[in-house]
């Protein structure tokens, strides 16, 4: 099994620190567990070839594990509801400055079976909706939320950093 070097860990401990800081986030300032969670993306990129989240387990299909590709569609809204995120790589200031603990996060991501039945319905919901008036379609981040109207998604999202599949056509 591969096992990445220290100074592999480092290099991306400290490039992740850094790309955080920048757009507003904060990694786990326990710096031996944010270590050994990056050991963890950095086996899972060996792995499957992209970064999954470290605390779930992936199918090796890029295309159904986009919402755990980490930073995950979950960070977010784990940082606004309980100050860190579900395997507490990423909290938020209050957790960083010491003002609240991070805690047991419940999994939000739903099985895969709902998670198809969702996105089946939100196709529907808007090849149903009558937006004929735009001129462009609008893509929303799935990660951070960030919206635009192009014609199509950025490369990288300006916000968090993620690539062009982790938009969804919003309108």
């Amino acid at each position: 099994m591969y096992k990445p070097t220290a100074e592999e860990i480092e290099n991306l401990y400290q490039r992740l620190k850094k790309e955080t800081e920048s757009a507003g986030y904060y990694l786990n300032p326990d710096v031996a567990f944010t270590k050994d969670l990056i050991e963890g993306i950095l086996v899972n990129q060996k792995r499957y070839g992209y970064w999954n989240c470290p605390c779930r387990l992936a199918t090796g299909i890029k295309e159904k594990d986009l919402d755990i590709i980490c930073p995950c569609d979950y960070r977010d809204p784990d940082l606004n509801e309980y100050g860190c995120c579900y395997c507490s790589l990423y909290v938020s200031k209050k957790v960083l400055n010491g003002e609240i603990k991070s805690k047991a996060i419940p999994e939000r991501r739903m099985p895969e079976d709902k998670r198809m039945e969702e996105s089946k319905k939100n196709e529907i919901i808007k090849e149903n909706q009558n937006l004929s008036s735009l001129s462009q379609p609008v893509w929303r981040c799935k990660v951070c939320g960030y919206l635009c109207a192009r014609p199509e998604a950025p490369d990288t999202c300006p916000i968090c950093k993620v690539p062009k599949e982790r938009f969804e056509r919003f309108i």
